[in-house]
């Protein structure tokens, strides 16, 4: 799966993470045009969370 928006000051997992997000998000079309927000919102409050600096 091709990465179209890489988040800024996320890792490589973290990435991942927002990618299977944003896919199931898509396919269950639970959040109509939103799949990226909520996705891109969930991994930022999840790294925030963890008490991770942006880059870590």
């Amino acid at each position: 799966m091709p990465h179209n928006k890489n988040l800024k000051g996320v890792g490589s997992k973290e990435q991942r993470m927002y990618e299977h997000i944003k896919g199931s998000a898509e396919k269950s079309g639970k959040y109509g045009g939103r799949a990226k927000e909520v996705a891109a919102r969930t991994v930022m409050k999840l790294h925030k969370e963890k008490g991770h600096q942006r880059g870590d």
